[in-house]
């Protein structure tokens, strides 16, 4: 039997709900999961089915979006988050990940929360959402991937000032996100010989040292020492020229230095159908790459394109793990 895709509700007052329900609408039977919710924090009227075990969702999404229900205190008001919600929006990702864990569900898709009310309304001690998929899998280091059918792309530093990205990037970082990202490729997305390009940090990559020396003194020993292990990587490549068409085709994904060399690619070729994917988890996490967008909660217009192709990736992941 095909196991679903289990969503998280996240920030009951950002577009979640009404997001739920628009890839329901759209997927329907064709791929099966629920959301981990409270039925009363979607919209009125939306369809849905109140169901008691992951295993009834298939059935369930003929009739409408199924809901495993998690009772929250109090009701949803869209774009004002409630603190009262927060310990429910960490409760259900721990619920959630126990689902996915015990193969109740193939894969988990979380959607956007919002850090500071979980900070103020229920001392959340993590950076952020990735951080504490981390701490519940028991896992050290984890991968950010942006992906979408035209681009994969990883930032081996993330949310760090600019001026911090040298000291950051260092040849133990560097391997580890390579190698995550290898095994990923081939457990995750079904590629048997992944080929992973790697971005320069300068421009020109460096340029043989006349415009920086990381490339030569971290990324090529990097690079060099894992080709010996029959990993297929390409570079360092100077980073504009990596990303056009002809380029992305001699690679399955890229591995990029720091944050807005990897996410400008893809916002600018795919930006409504982007997946945020955690690899290094023993579970799949995809999430859509949005935020809760308290400014528009509420008001039907949402896009949900990027939760549905999370949902999407998800499961296809999912399946590609399980075979």
């Amino acid at each position: 039997m095909r196991r679903p895709v289990a969503l998280t509700c996240g920030e009951p007052a950002g577009i979640g709900p009404e997001i739920a329900v628009a890839a329901w609408r759209a997927l329907e039977a064709d791929l099966p999961f629920f959301l981990i919710g409270d039925p009363a924090h979607l919209p009125d009227g939306a369809p849905h089915v109140v169901i008691d075990h992951p295993s009834e969702a298939g059935t369930a999404g003929a009739r409408g979006l199924p809901v495993l229900r998690h009772a929250f205190t109090g009701p949803r008001i869209p774009g004002t988050p409630d603190p009262g919600h927060a310990q429910g929006v960490i409760d259900v990702i721990a619920r959630g990940v126990d689902l996915v864990q015990s193969g109740q569900a193939c894969a988990l898709c979380t959607a956007p929360i919002h850090k500071q009310a979980l900070q103020e309304g229920a001392g959340f001690a993590h950076p952020g959402h990735t951080e504490y998929l981390a701490h519940l899998a028991g896992v050290e280091r984890v991968v950010m991937m942006l992906a979408s059918d035209r681009l994969r792309v990883v930032p081996a530093t993330i949310h760090i000032p600019l001026a911090e990205v040298p000291q950051a990037l260092t040849g133990d970082l560097l391997e580890a996100v390579i190698r995550i990202t290898h095994a990923a490729m081939i457990r995750d997305f079904g590629v048997a010989a992944p080929r992973l390009a790697v971005a320069g940090l300068n421009p020109h990559a460096g340029e043989g040292g006349r415009m920086g020396r990381e490339e030569i003194e971290v990324i090529a020993p990097v690079l060099e020492r894992l080709r010996a292990e029959g990993l297929d990587l390409r570079g360092p490549r100077s980073a504009d020229t990596m990303f056009h068409a002809a380029a992305r085709d001699g690679y399955d994904a890229a591995i990029a230095m720091y944050h807005d060399q990897a996410l400008i690619p893809i916002k600018t070729l795919d930006f409504d159908r982007g997946v945020n994917v955690t690899l290094g988890l023993p579970f799949i996490r995809t999430s859509p790459d949005h935020g809760t967008a308290f400014d528009i909660a509420g008001k039907g217009v949402a896009n949900p394109t990027s939760l549905i192709e999370a949902l999407r990736m998800a499961d296809r992941m999912g399946q590609a793990r399980g075979a």
